[in-house]
Order: structure tokens, then C-alpha cells, then sequence
């Protein structure tokens, strides 16, 4: 089958938004900041989601919240994922990225595993109360639609084995007017351990008429192109692969063309990479938080290099771009990429939930639609 070339999402109002290669970045607490989208974006085209915020965190005014909602200059397409379990909270939420924030797309996760997020109902637990996932949605939609802004989800299998929730999700957000859905192929019980199940992507994209988008396992541009001939999918969400390699985004861009290219970095490359991170994120943070914040990204980047435990460990607690610069000129610049890191797990993967923590009597209906717990400002992943 021949690769699509771009992803459109349409809005029920008729507006549209055309991403150049069918690759979204998926949303990443802590991670996928501003700076972090714009090292993505001069690497390769794509949709750069932004950190996930609570929808009732930005209604309230919550200062934390708000800060979030900071866009590199060059963003052309604001992205931004919500979190939310009150449709009216949701809606309005929506209604703010629009018009303040001038936000031209809207994901909305159903799909985080987190413990604290299940319990209120949250994240992945709540498409199980179909009723309510529905409510949600068309809440989302009816905000969004005067402002031609495509509103997207993003989900799980569902909450475990013997209670799944994905065709049913499918088929209410197609409903609902939503513009895709994107499934990981986990269920809330695995969280980031095991396999994803490409299969039940595939079987998501045939059930529907909107796209889908496949999650899970994607490493490397050529497990992209894979899941798209293998699943049908109409484009890609891409995590934990590219943390410590933005250059995943030059690859995928080059594979959804038909070139089939692997970006193999020597360290002196990789350094330059680490070195304009955290120069992008000194510009949005200021220098001291900024490298405060990259020092996350260390580990990432020197994966499976030769690089010194003392000059690592001095990586991880660098405090200016002086000090930075001085610890990557004593990498060894011609050191080459190590090629046993290509197509293994990146970031957490853990082990299964032993279970899937829910509210008291939260499997007892598939249908309802309240949910009387109150909404956080919850640092939490995208799913």
C-alpha cells in the first residue's frame, strides 16, 4: 500500500488542519515544552503537541496551569491536549484555547494509566462510561466548531483484558464529530510495559470512518512505515522513541516519502543536539531553570555511548551553558552511534499494573455519565 503523505484533521465547521507528514508528537509531562517542540520541528515536519493541561485548571486561572500554555514563536500550528472529566469544564476549556490562546488543533487524552489520574475516573479509566466519554466529546466539538478548530482523542484498548473500550470509543467519537482518534495499543493495566497490539489498532481503523492513529512501539521510521502498511492507520504518534533523538522527526519525514533512512549521529552531532536544547530551553525559561530542565534529557541523549559515569553524573547537575559547553567538548566528537540502541524501548516501561486503581463502583455501569470527583491540576503523561 502507498504511504499517506500529509494528515488532515476537519472540523464539523468546515475548518481544516493539514500537517505536512502524518507523525504527531505525543504530548509528554515535563517533556514536550516549547523548546522541546521546536528542536522537534527544525528536525523534520509533523504535529507538536504541547504538555497536557486540565481543562479545569485553566478555566479556575490555575498560574500553573497558564504557564504551560507558552508557544515558540516559529509554532504555525498551536497544539495543545486537555484532560478533563466535566463536559462543561471541557467545553469551556476549549473555548479558551481558542479564543486566547489562538490554539488551532485540540486532542483530548482518555489514555493516561497514572494511578492518581484511574482513581478520579480519569485518563484511561473514564471511556468506560460511555455515556459520560460522549458527553465530553460533543461538549469539546460543539466549543471548538465556531472557531473551524478540529478536536482529536487519544486512548487505550481499555482498562484491562476483560474490559475493553476502543470499537466502542471509535464509534462515539465518530459520532461526536471528533477529527481522529488516536489508539496506543495498551491497556491501562499494562501502563508502558510489554507489547503494543497492532492488531487492535488495525481493527479500530477498519470499524471507523474517521483516521486513526497508531501508538505504541514506535522506535525507529521504519516501525512507522510497518504499522501503517500493517494497520492501515492514517498517520503516527510518536512518544517515548524520539526522547534523546528529535532527530526521529527527520527520519520519519523521510520515510513517509519513500526513503528509507536511519540518522546514525556521531557523538559530536549528538552534542550539538544537547547543546541547541538547551539553548532553546534558556530562551523560553531563562538559563538556570533552562538547564535545570534539560538535565532530564542527559541520560536520553547518551544512551548506549561510551561517555564516562563522572562526566554523566556532572551532565546531570549542570546549572549554566558555560559549564555545558566545557563538559560536551570532553565527549569524544568522532565516538560512533551505537547501533545496538536502534529499535529498543526508550524512556519508562515498568512493569503491568497488578491493578487498575478506579472509583468505588466504577465498573458497576458502562453507561453513566456523572462523576462527582473533582478535577486536579495533575502533572501527569499523555498516555
Amino acid at each position: 500500500m502507498s504511504l499517506p503523505s500529509s494528515l488532515t484533521l476537519r472540523s464539523p465547521g468546515g475548518g481544516a488542519v493539514t500537517v505536512d507528514t502524518p507523525v504527531v508528537l505525543a504530548p509528554m509531562a515535563g517533556i514536550t515544552n516549547a523548546a522541546y517542540r521546536r528542536l522537534c520541528a527544525e528536525q523534520g515536519a509533523g504535529l507538536y503537541v504541547c504538555e497536557m493541561i486540565t481543562s479545569r485548571g485553566l478555566v479556575e486561572g490555575d498560574e500553573t496551569t497558564r504557564k504551560m500554555l507558552v508557544f515558540d514563536e516559529l509554532e504555525t500550528i498551536r497544539s495543545v491536549q486537555l484532560y478533563g472529566t466535566d463536559p462543561h469544564y471541557v467545553g469551556r476549556a476549549v473555548q479558551v484555547l481558542c479564543e486566547e490562546y489562538g490554539v488551532a488543533h485540540v486532542d483530548l487524552n482518555f489514555g493516561c494509566p497514572v494511578p492518581k489520574v484511574t482513581r478520579k475516573g480519569g485518563g484511561g479509566a473514564l471511556p468506560w462510561k460511555r455515556g459520560l466519554l460522549a458527553d465530553i466529546l460533543k461538549a469539546a466539538v460543539a466549543a471548538a466548531t465556531p472557531y473551524d478548530v478540529p478536536v482529536t482523542m487519544k486512548t487505550r484498548k481499555g482498562l484491562d483484558d476483560d474490559h475493553l473500550t476502543y470499537l466502542d470509543a471509535g464509534r462515539i467519537a465518530q459520532e461526536s464529530g471528533v477529527a481522529a482518534i488516536a489508539l496506543h495499543g495498551r491497556t491501562v493495566e499494562q501502563a508502558y510495559s510489554g507489547q503494543a497490539d497492532w492488531d487492535a489498532i488495525a481493527e479500530l481503523a477498519a470499524s471507523v470512518d474517521i483516521p486513526v492513529l497508531g501508538n505504541g512501539d514506535i522506535w525507529e521510521a521504519a516501525d512507522a512505515v510497518r504499522m501503517v502498511e500493517e494497520t492501515g492507520v492514517a498517520g503516527v504518534v510518536v512518544g517515548r522513541g524520539c526522547l534523546g533523538r528529535p532527530w526521529l522527526f527527520r527520519d520519519l519525514a523521510a520515510a513517509f516519502t519513500g526513503q528509507q533512512v536511519a540518522t546514525l549521529p556521531t557523538l559530536g552531532e549528538v552534542s550539538a543536539m544537547m547543546r541547541r536544547h538547551a539553548e532553546l530551553l534558556s530562551e523560553h525559561m531563562g538559563e538556570e531553570r533552562g538547564c535545570k530542565e534539560f538535565r532530564k534529557h542527559v541520560t536520553w541523549y547518551l544512551k548506549g555511548f561510551r561517555a564516562g559515569g563522572d562526566l554523566r553524573h556532572r551532565l546531570a547537575l549542570v546549572s549554566s551553558l558555560d559549564t555545558l559547553d566545557d563538559l560536551l567538548a570532553d565527549l569524544d566528537p568522532d565516538e560512533g552511534f551505537p547501533v545496538g540502541e536502534l529499535g529498543t524501548p526508550r524512556g519508562r516501561q515498568g512493569a503491568p499494573r497488578k491493578r487498575v486503581v478506579l472509583p468505588e463502583g466504577w465498573l458497576d455501569d458502562a453507561d453513566g455519565r456523572d462523576l462527582h470527583v473533582r478535577e486536579d491540576a495533575l502533572e501527569v503523561t499523555g498516555g
